[in-house]
C-alpha cells in the first residue's frame, strides 16, 4: 500500500494574538494532489491557521512542515517561494494597478513548472479578466476581483492553492465559476486547502475535511463519513 505524500503537515500548532491563544495543538495534513477543507463557525481558528501556515502570525509551539522541512516563522516571502499560493480573505489586490499589472507583479515559476500558469492561460481559465484587463483592481466587481486574487495565486505556480473563504459573499454564478474553476485545477492534479461556508462545494470537491472548534482540531474525515454523522453539522457548523 501506498503511503501518501504529506506536501503539507501542521502539527501541535498553538498561537494567537497578543496574550490571547486561539490555536489549541492544530493538527493538519494536506497530501500531493488532495482538495482538504477546514470546518468550523465563524471565530474557531479557521484563518489563524492560515495566517500561521503562510508566515503572517508567529507559531508558539508545534510544527509546519513543506515536503519533509520544517518552515515554522521563515517570512511570507519564503513560504510563498516554496510553492504556496494564497487566495486571502478579502482579496486584498492593488486597487490601482490593472488586472494585467496585478496579475504581472505576482508571475513566477520558480519551481521550474513544465507548463506554466501565464496571462494567456489564466485568462483562459476566467475569461472575464480578459474583458477587464485594463481595468484597475478597485474598478471591479466583487466576483471579479476574487477570480483575479485566484488568479494572481496562480501566477506564482503553486504546488499548494489555499483559498480563505473561497466564495463568501458572490453571487450564485459568480460562486459557480469559481467552484467550476476549482474542480479543473484538482482535475489538474493540483493540491488545494480550502476554507468556505458553502458545504454542498465543498463536500463534492474536497477528498478530506477537518473540523476546528475553539482552536482545536476535533475530526477529520472523508465526505461520506461527514455525510452519514448526521450530528457533526448540527454540533459544529449551525450558530
Amino acid at each position: 500500500m501506498t503511503v501518501p505524500r504529506h506536501l503539507l503537515e501542521v502539527r501541535d500548532l498553538q498561537s494567537g494574538y497578543g496574550a490571547s491563544q486561539v490555536l489549541f495543538d492544530m493538527q493538519l495534513t494536506v497530501n500531493a494532489g488532495e482538495c482538504v477543507t477546514l470546518l468550523g463557525r465563524n471565530g474557531m481558528g479557521k484563518t489563524t491557521t492560515i495566517q500561521c501556515i503562510m508566515g503572517l502570525l508567529p507559531v508558539w509551539q508545534g510544527h509546519i512542515s513543506w515536503d519533509g522541512k520544517e518552515i515554522n516563522n521563515l517570512p511570507p516571502y519564503r513560504i510563498a517561494r516554496v510553492g504556496i499560493g494564497l487566495v486571502p480573505e478579502g482579496r486584498q489586490i492593488f486597487p490601482n494597478l490593472s488586472v494585467r499589472e496585478n496579475l504581472i507583479a505576482t508571475a513566477s515559476n520558480r519551481r521550474h513548472v513544465a507548463a506554466p500558469w501565464t496571462l494567456e492561460r489564466v485568462i483562459k481559465l476566467f475569461p472575464r479578466l480578459g474583458e477587464r484587463a485594463s481595468n484597475f483592481g478597485n474598478q471591479l466587481s466583487g466576483g471579479e476581483q476574487q477570480m483575479l486574487a485566484v488568479a494572481r495565486a496562480l501566477m506564482t505556480n503553486p504546488a499548494l492553492l489555499i483559498l480563505d473563504e473561497a466564495t463568501e459573499g458572490l453571487s450564485p454564478l459568480v460562486r459557480q465559476e469559481i467552484w467550476t474553476a476549482l474542480e479543473g485545477l484538482k482535475a489538474e492534479g493540483m493540491s488545494i486547502l480550502v476554507i468556505d461556508k458553502n458545504l454542498g462545494p465543498l463536500l463534492r470537491l474536497g477528498d478530506r475535511h477537518y473540523m476546528i472548534e475553539k482552536g482545536r482540531f476535533i475530526w477529520c474525515g472523508t465526505s461520506q463519513a461527514f455525510l452519514a454523522d448526521s450530528g457533526l453539522r448540527e454540533r459544529y457548523l449551525l450558530a
